[in-house]
């Protein structure tokens, strides 16, 4: 199993959009489209609980509050508790599913989520969930920088984020043309 997709599908849950059915089909990858065909409006307030308890694990995370994050996980955990088996349609195809057959999509898709979120903590450390640092973003993320020094979830928030503080700086230091404090050159 790679724990690490998982995760992944958490990071993926909390930075969505959730604002109706279409939103929600858009978080399934391709090689999950029978999850985006059987989703049902009834999973949509399931996926939307699930999203702010898997926000706040990152938050809890962040600000270095571990008893907190793992509490979270570990309730999410006996909600969607996962029930390993072996799927797949010929010897070449076998792979594992994290819960009983018959589950409804919602419980897949949390069940894989909280177990690779797990996973990452207790591989990790919880100072691995990051909450982008760009007032304007908000979207989590996994750390996997050598050094534990990410704070951005992308280069495009890291870049934007650094050029209007680079702006500012320049404003703070050109004096002001209507300022009549101000040195006049």
């Amino acid at each position: 199993m790679n724990f690490d997709a998982y995760a992944r599908t958490g990071v993926d849950l909390v930075n969505a959009r959730l604002d109706d059915l279409d939103d929600l089909r858009a978080i399934f990858p391709d090689d999950n489209a029978w999850m985006r065909d059987e989703v049902a409006e009834r999973d949509l307030a399931t996926f939307r609980r699930a999203q702010k308890r898997l926000r706040d694990v990152f938050e809890y995370g962040t600000s270095g509050r571990d008893a907190q994050a793992v509490a979270e996980l570990n309730t999410l955990l006996e909600a969607y508790p996962v029930q390993p088996r072996i799927s797949g349609h010929d010897s070449s195809d076998w792979h594992m599913h994290v819960t009983s057959r018959g589950a409804s999509v919602s419980s897949e898709y949390l069940a894989g989520a909280v177990w690779g979120l797990s996973v990452w903590l207790c591989e990790y450390g919880s100072a691995r969930f990051g909450v982008c640092a760009d007032d304007r973003c908000g979207n989590v993320y996994l750390d996997t920088s050598s050094n534990c020094c990410r704070r951005f979830c992308s280069e495009r928030c890291a870049t934007r984020s650094h050029v209007a503080a680079h702006r500012a700086r320049k404003r703070a230091a050109v004096p002001s043309q209507t300022d009549p404090l101000a040195p006049v050159p």
